[in-house]
């Protein structure tokens, strides 16, 4: 049985930008709870969450760290997220996972892009939230001035439980005993008023008991609405901590352990049932006695204890010997051990309570997002997905030796299945395999994994660009299939109309005949082979898109009438007409984010002007540096790493994602056009 129980556990993601000392602040309460003697070092490659050899000699997290330690009663889990752009994905993967996102701050460096970008992730999940100010102690720090830069970019909810005193060499509590003289900036006094005043209002007895009698408010009189006031964004506690010496450790453990959300007091994981339109919202309690039910949000391919799928817990209880469906399949398979994950480790457990993040070993069905679940009253259970960043860094992949075809096509698999913005795609017209991840780091990691773990040497080069095509008028098209070559022809007459659709709307086929003129039969043919030039494209080779395709008119023939009579006809009906229709050529136009010194704002613009881009902003950073937003088309990033590195001498970063498809200007869309065509005469 667990030493513990549902209301005992604490969920925590630890997210912010690299940099923030994420993974050093793990390794420093791991260290005050006591699951550890003393506190790993990123630097020495000894902490518990950073332990594959690439983070160790990056000295950065790259993929999501877990563990986790019981004190004073209470089960904290701990999910140490990577901070680079490159792995948004594996960061939000873990959302699903937990009450609570605590978005780590680098007090030298203030608010970064991806600290924005974990709040507003945290935020459309509905987690309760809780800012870490780390680093407090280095010198020059102007925290007061921090935290107002914390209150104008995130709200007025955020407040200070806690304040830095003696330049950060400590931290004076003001919410459990707010007793302490000191503070760096503002005062004890007024940081506990504030507190108080925000948890009240979500209160209206208390509110009125405090407002009325006036008397001091003890924690335990202010939990619930604590929570409630965490559960609804009224109140985002902001503390303050240096994990390199320990200050604020103990308060910031203190703070965990008893203000943070259980299971029970976080808002309730938004699971579904069913599929498309008819969906709808389930409610899933963390309840023991009630149907299992948990949910995948990583996968390991691990080459000695095979597929480890590691799952949260959302309802139930799960033993060894369970028995789980995986999604909606129909048959179970057996838990034969159950494991805590602590870092590199796995502890086998022999129960499993809400709230529990727990793993399993050699399951080859799971799968990332899948829902596992113990009855199959719960089929067709889904976690609302993550939103997770479109995969746009692309390279073309081969083996290096010949055979080792199938050795590459199942070792690319195996890190798809892990990693949500990892997506392997085909190129038919070009014959190539084109891994696509979030950036240049993003694919060196995982080529690095193919070559060490898998043991596959790979050739590389740049991908086709992934353009699209689409029609910009309404057009007719028509074309009559006959072919008679001795006993039964064929024969499929088809009239249709093509029109434009809003970018993203995708494809839709609409059957507006009357009066039997083409057999009902023969309607999906037709749509088959409209499907077919949407597929292999009509001015360009490339996919076919927002378009919307009626068929209004035909004739048949009763003998010859045949499904690849009316799919020829469809096929060239609907050619006739995106020939009619100004067909475009649409090319992706990403977002980019450059970072970079500030002395080379004006190389970095004249560059990307030249790339057919532009700047929509530009925003100053410390420490001499500077964000610059823009839109590029992405077929003007080809060497892109190398430029940047040029002109900032090394310094600079970017990181891109798509924001739309537009037309390519019109002499690329010839040269285009010209090339398919003398492909295809070849």
């Amino acid at each position: 049985m667990s030493d513990y129980n549902a209301e005992d556990v604490r969920n925590i993601a630890l997210v912010g930008h690299a940099g923030a000392g994420k993974t050093t602040l793990v390794e420093a309460l791991l260290a005050a709870a006591g699951a550890i003697s003393e506190p790993g070092s990123v630097t020495r490659g000894t902490t518990v969450c950073d332990h594959d050899d690439m983070e160790k000699d990056l000295q950065h997290s790259l993929d999501v760290g877990i563990t986790g330690f019981t004190t004073h009663g209470k089960h904290i889990n701990l999910l140490d997220t990577p901070g680079f752009p490159d792995f948004l994905g594996r960061a939000l993967s873990v959302l699903g996972a937990v009450e609570t996102a605590a978005i780590v701050i680098n007090a030298e460096n203030g608010i970064e892009p991806m600290t924005q970008r974990q709040w507003k992730a945290a935020d459309q999940r509905n987690l309760c939230r809780i800012l870490i100010v780390n680093h407090i102690d280095a010198p020059g720090m102007d925290l007061g001035e921090l935290t107002a830069q914390i209150r104008d970019t995130f709200g007025s909810e955020c407040l200070p439980i806690n304040l830095p005193a003696d330049g950060g060499k400590r931290v004076i509590d003001c919410f459990f005993n707010p007793a302490g003289e000191g503070a760096d900036f503002s005062s004890v006094a007024e940081a506990h008023a504030q507190i108080i005043d925000q948890v009240v209002e979500v209160d209206e007895a208390l509110m009125e008991l405090y407002l009325e009698q006036g008397q001091d408010l003890k924690p335990e009189q202010l939990h619930d609405p604590f929570e409630a006031a965490l559960r609804e964004a009224h109140l985002i506690p902001v503390c303050f901590c240096s994990a390199e010496t320990g200050a604020g450790i103990a308060e910031l453990l203190e703070i965990l352990v008893r203000l943070m959300p259980n299971p029970a007091e976080g808002n309730p994981p938004p699971f579904m049932k069913g599929e498309g339109a008819d969906m709808k919202p389930v409610t899933v309690t963390p309840d023991p006695s009630m149907h299992a039910i948990a949910h995948v949000f990583k996968v390991i391919n691990d080459p000695f204890r095979g597929k480890i799928g590691i799952f949260r817990i959302h309802q139930g209880r799960i033993t060894p010997n369970t028995q789980l469906f995986i999604g909606d399949a129909r048959k179970p398979f057996k838990v034969n051990h159950l494991f805590r994950v602590h870092g590199n480790e796995l502890t086998e457990v022999d129960e499993g309570v809400p709230g529990d993040i727990l793993a399993v070993a050699r399951v080859d069905d799971i799968h990332f997002d899948a829902v596992l679940h113990d009855s199959h009253e719960e089929d067709h259970f889904h976690l609302r997905s993550i939103e997770c960043p479109i995969p746009l860094y692309g390279l073309a992949v081969k083996v290096a030796k010949r055979g080792d075809e199938q050795k590459l096509t199942d070792a690319l698999h195996k890190l798809e299945s892990e990693d949500p913005c990892f997506h392997l795609e085909h190129n038919a017209a070009a014959n190539e395999t084109v891994m696509r991840g979030l950036g240049e780091l993003h694919l060196k990691v995982l080529m690095r994994r193919l070559s060490e773990q898998f043991h596959v040497e790979i050739e590389t080069h740049p991908p086709s660009i992934p353009y699209r095509e689409t029609i910009t008028a309404k057009a007719e098209g028509h074309h009559r299939h006959k072919k008679q070559t001795g006993g039964a022809g064929q024969f499929g007459e088809v009239w249709l109309r093509v029109e434009p659709m809003d970018q993203g709307s995708g494809f839709e086929f609409v059957d507006a005949t009357v009066g039997g003129c083409i057999p009902n039969q023969f309607i999906p043919s037709i749509e088959k082979g409209v499907r077919q030039v949407l597929a292999e494209g009509a001015i360009a080779g490339y996919p076919l898109q927002d378009v919307r395709v009626t068929v209004y008119d035909g004739k048949s023939h009763p003998v010859d009438s045949k499904d690849i009579a009316f799919a020829t006809a469809g096929k060239k009906a609907f050619l006739d007409a995106v020939d009619k229709a100004r067909p475009a050529i649409l090319e992706p136009v990403v977002r980019i984010r450059i970072t970079a010194p500030d002395s080379n704002m004006g190389d970095l613009a004249g560059d990307l002007s030249g790339r057919r881009g532009r700047i929509n902003g530009s925003e100053s950073k410390s420490l001499g540096r500077i964000v610059i937003d823009g839109e590029v088309p992405l077929a003007e990033l080809e060497g892109y790493e190398s430029r940047l590195k040029s002109i900032t001498g090394g310094e600079g970063t970017y990181a891109i994602e798509l924001s739309h498809y537009a037309p390519v200007p019109a002499n690329i869309q010839k040269q285009l056009a010209d090339a398919y065509q003398r492909a295809s005469d070849d």
